[in-house]
């Protein structure tokens, strides 16, 4: 699974999905049948890219120029961990993937066939569910990311 970049508690710990997004792919994962253990879990970029305000280190949406100096790492991961299944997690690591013109918006959900793995799949990052305005919203955010996984689980247990 990739994701888009670290966020301030994983660059401070030096793990991915070890925040707050983390607990929601947990969850996620949790409920779709899909065992952490077994995931290797990146970012299309390495570093944690942010702007503060006051004492809080705020996301900052990463560039292409951040994208295309992490991909050779990326690639090198692909090739070590060589996934049967690749799941882009958000819209920057879909496009990072997938190309500028892939869209998780109009495609999320889709088992596409790749060279990067027998299968890619995008869906929305588990930090889309925490931005929700409300707790309706979260809810369906969080149920559309657990029915994306289910397929996910539904490949590798086939």
């Amino acid at each position: 699974m990739v994701g888009e970049q670290p966020g301030d508690v994983e660059d401070q710990n030096g793990r991915p999905f070890t925040g707050p997004a983390g607990r929601v792919l947990d969850r996620a994962l949790d409920e779709s049948g899909i065992d952490r253990r077994e995931v290797y879990l990146t970012n299309a970029v390495k570093h944690f890219k942010w702007t503060r305000r006051g004492k809080v280190r705020l996301h900052k949406t990463p560039a292409g120029e951040d994208i295309r100096a992490c991909r050779p790492w990326l690639d090198a991961e692909l090739r070590v961990v060589r996934p049967r299944v690749l799941v882009c997690l958000g819209a920057i690591a879909a496009k990072a993937l997938l190309g500028g013109d892939f869209r998780v918006t109009k495609q999320r959900g889709q088992l596409i066939e790749s060279d990067l793995a027998p299968f890619v799949l995008a869906t929305v990052h588990p930090s889309s569910v925490l931005r929700a305005p409300d707790d309706d919203a979260r809810e369906a955010a969080f149920r559309g990311l657990v029915d994306d996984l289910v397929k996910v689980a539904e490949v590798l247990s086939g």
